[in-house]
């Protein structure tokens, strides 16, 4: 199964980001996943911060999944932006991130979390399926490439 629209909700596609650095998309990131669990936007943007002090999310191919566990966070939960200008990650391939999949779990979603992480990169390693969220023109335009994914899929 490679649809991610369980994860994420076509409010929580964000388009044309802008950001100079990791802590400032990070703090965006923060704001876009507090609307979608209620959570605290500062706690969020700093528990991502934290992981990503561990080593760097950027898998590369331009895209990164930070990804942080959260007390009061109900459910495995995302938020995918593409950013304005590729950001220097630190990826493993060196090259610059311009398309991020945030991840926020529970605490105990231990497996879940990890799934999640396991899906999100699958589906975001197919260069065809990039090519298409670096084409799109808006963000019901990206969500839309998510869901048309489900449907096929679901086929």
């Amino acid at each position: 199964m490679t649809d991610l629209t369980d994860l994420l909700r076509p409010d929580a596609v964000l388009f044309g980001v802008s950001a100079i650095a990791k802590k400032p998309l990070f703090t965006q990131l923060g704001v876009a996943l507090a609307r979608q669990t209620g959570g605290d936007a500062r706690a969020i943007a700093e528990a991502l911060a934290e992981r990503e002090k561990l080593g760097s999310t950027g898998f590369g191919g331009g895209v990164a999944i930070p990804h942080a566990k959260l007390p009061g966070v109900a459910q495995v939960t995302a938020v995918f932006a593409r950013l304005q200008q590729p950001l220097v990650f630190q990826a493993v391939d060196g090259l610059p991130v311009d398309l991020v999949m945030a991840l926020l779990s529970p605490p105990n979603a231990g497996a879940d979390h990890l799934k999640a992480l396991a899906r999100v990169s699958r589906r975001l390693r197919d260069r065809s399926f990039l090519a298409k969220l670096r084409g799109a023109g808006s963000p019901d335009a990206l969500y839309a490439l998510f869901a048309a994914d489900q449907a096929r899929d679901a086929a």
